[in-house]
């Protein structure tokens, strides 16, 4: 996203680029429905999460709309390039990885919320998932 267009304070700074998202999803790409740059300051270690919607139509969603939520959490601008590599590295092949998985996954898991967080804490990065 351009700086003329960023809608962040000149500290913060997105750690990924669609560019980043792109080339590590390659295919799977298409599955998501949803890419968020998200703008506020939540105080959270999360660095990148993502939803699955679930796939039962009767509960009102259209078809269409069906797949993946991405959410790129803002970070200190300082942290920027260190964090950038990290989920290149680790974050971004798991996200690739948990959405092929989901897409051959069973009835039950995909007519079911789930999310995913990952998290980094003084360099390490962890993620976590909720259904």
């Amino acid at each position: 996203m351009s700086a003329r267009n960023r809608r962040l304070p000149r500290h913060r700074a997105w750690p990924l680029t669609t560019t980043d998202i792109n080339e590590c999803l390659g295919p799977y790409i298409g599955r998501v429905t949803d890419l968020r740059f998200l703008t506020g300051h939540d105080g959270g270690t999360i660095v990148l999460g993502a939803a699955a919607d679930p796939r039962n139509h009767g509960r009102g969603i259209h078809p269409d709309m069906v797949g993946f939520r991405i959410d790129v959490h803002p970070v200190d601008a300082t942290d920027r390039a260190a964090t950038r590599t990290v989920l290149r590295a680790h974050a971004l092949p798991q996200l690739r990885e948990w959405i092929a998985r989901a897409a051959t996954a069973n009835e039950t898991w995909q007519s079911t919320d789930h999310q995913r967080h990952w998290r980094l804490t003084d360099g390490h990065l962890m993620h976590s998932d909720e259904a």
